[in-house]
Formats: C-alpha cells, structure tokens, sequence
C-alpha cells in the first residue's frame, strides 16, 4: 500500500444487502472498484429480536428503512479510498437523494478537510434512471417511543423527560457497553439494543494506513434505531440532539465543516423526509432537545442525582479498560459538561462526578481558551456554543463554590470585552431556532422545566 493509500479506486457501489427475521442479522455488501481490481465489506447488523415474528406490512416497511441504512452505512467504507463515483444500486426518490448526497458530503466534510480531498464535498450520486416504487404509509406516531441512549446527560434528560410526561419510553443503544449499561440499570426500563460490527478487513485497511477518519455515525445510528422501532412496533425514534449541534467548526473551501453534522437539524430533517418520502413513516424521528442549548440541557439534569455514579459525556471514557473510569478529565468534552454543569450543581457533587476538579487544575485553562472560542477554533468535538462557554464562565465566576477556582481567574482576565457582549446578546436558557418535536411531545419538556 504505498504513501499508506490503496490503488487508485474508481467506484463505490452497494451490491446488496440481506435480513434474517429469525436471527435479526442485517448484512450490508459494499465495493470499491478500480482499474487493478475490487474489495469487498460486508457489515453486519443484528436488530433486536421481537417476541413473534414481524408482519408483512412490517416487513415491507422495514425492508425499504433498511435499504437506506444500507446507502448511509457505506460512508464507513467509502472513505477508505473516496473514489469520485458514488453508484447507487436502485433510483431513489427526490428525499433519500438528498440525504445520501448529504451524508457523503457535508457528513464527510470534517474527514475531506483533514486528508485535503475537496472532491468529497462535491460528490453527487449515481442512480439507475427509472422510478421508484411508493411507499406504504406506515402511522406509528402514537406508540411508545424508542429513546436512544448514549451514557451522558443529553440523552439521560430526554429519558426522564418522556418518563414524567407518561409517554413510557423505551431505552435504545447500538453496541451498549458497561457504561450505557449502567445507565439502563439506574433508569429502571427494560432497554433494547443492536449491535454493529465492522467488516474485520476495513479495520486492517484502517490499520495498514488506508484514508480514514471522522464519519456521520448518528446517521447510521438513527436508522439502526428506526430499524428497531418498526420491527418492535413502536413508535418515534426520539434522539437528544441539542441545538448547538448545528453551529459549524470553520468554513473551508467555502463549506461548513461541522463536527456534529449528523446531529444538526439539517440531518434531522433530511432524515425525517427521506423516512417519509422512501419508507412511509409518517413521524420516525425527531430530537426532543433540539430547541434547547449545552447550557439549558445541563440545569436540567441537575435535578436528576440517580445517574451521578454512571454518567459519562467522555469520548475518550469509552476507550479506558478501567470500568470505573467515567471522564478521562482531559478532553475538550470533559472540560466543557464540567463548565456547563458547574453553575448548577454543588462543587462537591461535581466533583464526585468527574473525579477531578478541574476548574482548580491551571493545566485545563489553556483547553478552556479553545472552548472560549480564544486561542483556536472551536475544537472537533461535541461541544456547546463558544457563547455559552462565555455564558458559562459568567455563571461560575458568581457562584460561591466556584469564583475563587485558579481556572475561572485566569479564564475571566483572558475572555475580551467583545465575547461578554456577544454572550451577553443571546438567551441561552430560551428555547428558540428550528425544530421537528411533534406537539404531544412538547410538553414533555415543559415536565421537567
């Protein structure tokens, strides 16, 4: 493999993929082809078995939300070599065009940026002419929901919240490790889980030095969600994407590159429509936080003290072999759901949570000027809004418990004049900005406000 690259690929092409009813096996056939040749992946998915087999109009519905996950996945595979053809197996209609365009472009625009390949940005897919076959409309809207969880405070708020307003959710992870586990427990519900394993040979490709990096996974684990929704009979997929997870990292090659694309509400919507437009699902997914910001979601899980010895917003927590270890207290992630909860909660309880005070270490404050939007841009992370990091600060420098930390001093006497306006400007505890929250969802949050 030389300069860590495969041969020159032409094409990327989805041959086929397959479910198992009895087993809930979903297999996924990818291809990357070029003048020396192919590789083929099979990824595998296995859905949660239900307790009688699913019905035709069940089967049919399922079968087309997997038919996009099967497009959507493919990004895994796709970015091994980022060949500028992208072949579609079958003619898509007008919404799922635009969310694969949408999921190998902007979904892949951090990845494009990092390995300098400008022509990912501007991929348009490839499809048989003809028309696609309609839908069947399949109504789920009033059933219990399917509420995913991720181990940290966002998804651990929406839980609550649908608990409160008696909608009687049901807890959902892909790949459920000791931490979302522990989160499950102390929540009291009976969860369903899938699982998703990588074809072994991308993961030798990856470590033989193939093209890699950051791909739209929410993407790929909402439709494994919706997936599991229908095949169970329940209802929306309800995820915990705030509305921050919109704002953009920088802008390159006149592109917004945005970490969390597949968390803004421009994923969402493309989502929702190709769900609609290719599956028939009259309400499949929406996030319940989206009107919400970093700041407004972590006043409200204060109130909730059971989770304090399972939750986790770590990346990198999920990575340590110590189960015990919950934040690895040196990330952008940690530095900033410590900021964010501090105004909120005891300094005592904070502290207990993360293990560290990390508003008392001077090695964090250099951290916290990216996150001030001071130093750096905002850092490739799922964080909050350079404003309500300001915001934030303000808070901290108030509260009793945190105004003498060594961190808040050196962070008050760095944030120019211009940042406390800017933040001083926007309401980061009204709910405001774009939204799909179905209306006998809203008052769910009003349960816990």
């Amino acid at each position: 493999m030389p300069n860590g690259q495969l041969p020159r690929m032409e094409t990327f092409s989805f041959p086929a993929h397959s479910f198992d009813p009895e087993t809930g096996e979903v297999a996924l056939d990818y291809a990357l082809t070029g003048p020396d040749g192919e590789l083929r992946f099979t990824e595998t998915i296995t859905l949660p078995v239900p307790p009688t087999p699913p019905s035709a109009p069940t089967r049919q519905t399922l079968d087309r939300v997997l038919e996009l996950l099967h497009l959507v996945a493919g990004v895994s595979y796709y970015k091994a070599a980022a060949p500028p053809r992208l072949l579609l197996p079958a003619p898509l209609g007008e919404a799922a065009t635009a969310l694969v365009t949408a999921v190998y472009t902007k979904g892949l625009a951090e990845y494009a940026y990092r390995n300098q390949l400008p022509h990912v940005l501007e991929l348009v897919p490839t499809a048989p002419e003809g028309r696609p076959v309609d839908p069947v409309t399949w109504d789920n809207s009033d059933r219990r929901p399917l509420s995913t969880v991720g181990g940290g405070k966002d998804s651990i708020v929406s839980l609550e919240a649908l608990r409160r307003a008696g909608l009687d959710p049901v807890p959902f992870s892909v790949n459920p490790n000791h931490i979302i586990t522990s989160v499950f427990e102390a929540s009291g519900l009976t969860p369903l889980a899938a699982r998703r394993r990588i074809d072994p040979a991308l993961i030798a490709l990856n470590s033989a030095g193939a093209l890699n990096g950051h791909i739209p996974v929410t993407a790929i684990n909402s439709l494994i969600a919706v997936a599991t929704a229908v095949l169970h009979g329940l209802g929306p997929v309800v995820m915990s994407n705030e509305r921050s997870a919109s704002d953009p990292n920088l802008i390159w090659n006149g592109h917004e590159v945005n970490h969390q694309w597949s968390k803004g509400v421009e994923a969402e919507g493309l989502l929702r429509a190709a769900l609609a437009g290719h599956a028939g699902l009259t309400e499949p997914y929406f996030s319940l936080l989206r009107p919400l910001s970093e700041l407004h979601i972590a006043r409200l899980f204060a109130q909730f003290d059971r989770y304090d010895d399972v939750v986790t917003s770590c990346n990198a927590a999920f990575k340590l072999h110590d189960p015990s270890a919950r934040w690895c207290a040196d990330c952008p992630k940690c530095r900033f759901i410590f900021l964010a909860l501090a105004p909120f909660m005891p300094r005592d309880r904070l502290v207990r949570i993360f293990g560290a005070d990390l508003l008392a270490d001077p090695a964090q404050a250099p951290g916290y000027l990216e996150l001030l939007g001071i130093d750096a841009h905002k850092p490739f992370e799922c964080v909050g809004e350079v404003e309500e990091s300001v915001v934030a600060l303000g808070l901290v420098a108030e509260h009793p418990d945190w105004r003498d930390a060594a961190v808040v001093r050196t962070l008050l006497a760095a944030v120019p004049a211009e940042a406390w306006t800017a933040a001083n400007s926007t309401d980061v505890f009204t709910p405001a900005g774009p939204h799909f929250v179905p209306p006998p969802y809203a008052k769910a949050l009003t349960s816990i406000s």
